[in-house]
């Protein structure tokens, strides 16, 4: 009776080892990987007003840069991954008589290597044999690439020695706030970050400077709130030619005749005002585009006065 018993369980044991069947180990596998980590150290804005730091002119060119520091490390990655093959007890139908062609195969293999002195390949001579006895185990199956499946078996990660870098950017395509006493105009830098102040152009043309005698600049990185701020003081002459320019440019042209306008052009740039001279000139010739006597006329009388001889866009 005590014999049967232990009979019996071998036997229920075998039958759950083959229901169950041995994931077959496959050779681990490695991956490589490198990485790098970058932690801001310092983070600021530049604002460079230029020289010198009195506005002499209507014009001026403002950089402003976006400044970083990191500490950066390199780090490389292993991952290694045991492999195996999951079983599956119906392929022993037909592994298992594969596997005795092959074991004896394999053992020709052998046997022919000997009068070959050597010279048949290891795959056939071993790969064959492994073959046979992995398919002649009913409780694994073959080797198989095709389906293996593989879990993470370890993860090592390996740290350079942490080096400094430093980035300046342009504040490319951003927005500057520009304060002139109580009034404040949100300006854009162009993309390689520079702003072109313009007292005579754009919102700052508007406003009557003369009793603003300074400019303040102030720009803000919303992710993480850096800002910067800077002053730029602009002269009492270059206020009151301003204001005297404004109404040289700004006043309505139809309503004076040619001496008028001539005389326009010519104070714009005794003021110093050579560009706004320029446009000036431009637009009355573009005004009197549909009147050649009255557009000859101003143009006579401008070179005679001021001996300027502008160039008529609209000539080849």
């Amino acid at each position: 009776m005590f014999e049967r018993r232990i009979v019996s369980s071998g036997a229920l044991l075998i039958s759950a080892l083959y229901l169950a069947g041995c994931a077959n180990q496959l050779p681990q596998r490695s991956e490589h990987e490198a990485r790098t980590e970058r932690k801001l150290l310092e983070h600021s804005l530049h604002i460079d007003v230029g020289e010198p730091r009195t506005l002499q002119e209507a014009q001026r060119r403002i950089r402003i840069r976006n400044q970083q520091t990191f500490e950066v490390t390199d780090i490389e990655v292993t991952r290694r991954y045991d492999r195996y093959t999951p079983y599956q007890p119906w392929r022993e139908l037909y592994e298992v008589p594969l596997g005795a062609v092959a074991v004896v195969a394999g053992v020709g293999a052998n046997v022919l290597n000997v009068v070959a002195l050597g010279r048949i390949p290891e795959a056939a001579t071993r790969g064959w044999i492994n073959y046979g006895f992995a398919g002649l185990n009913p409780f694994i199956n073959v080797e198989s690439n095709g389906r293996s499946q593989q879990n993470l078996a370890s993860l090592q990660e390996q740290p350079s020695a942490p080096r400094i870098e430093y980035i300046s950017l342009p504040w490319a395509d951003s927005p500057v706030t520009v304060s002139a006493g109580n009034e404040r105009y949100e300006l854009t830098t162009d993309r390689s970050g520079v702003l072109r102040l313009n007292l005579l152009d754009g919102p700052l043309a508007e406003q009557d400077l003369a009793h603003v005698d300074t400019l303040t600049f102030e720009v803000l990185d919303p992710q993480d709130g850096t800002r910067a701020s800077a002053r730029l003081q602009i002269s009492a002459d270059l206020r009151r030619r301003v204001a005297q320019a404004h109404d040289l440019i700004f006043d309505d042209l139809e309503g004076d005749d040619v001496e008028r306008w001539v005389e326009r052009v010519s104070r714009l740039d005794r003021l110093g005002f050579a560009d706004e001279a320029s446009e000036l000139e431009q637009s009355l010739i573009e005004l009197t585009r549909n009147d050649p006597e009255l557009q000859q006329d101003f143009l006579r009388t401008l070179e005679r006065r001021t001996g300027r001889k502008p160039s008529d866009p609209g000539e080849d």
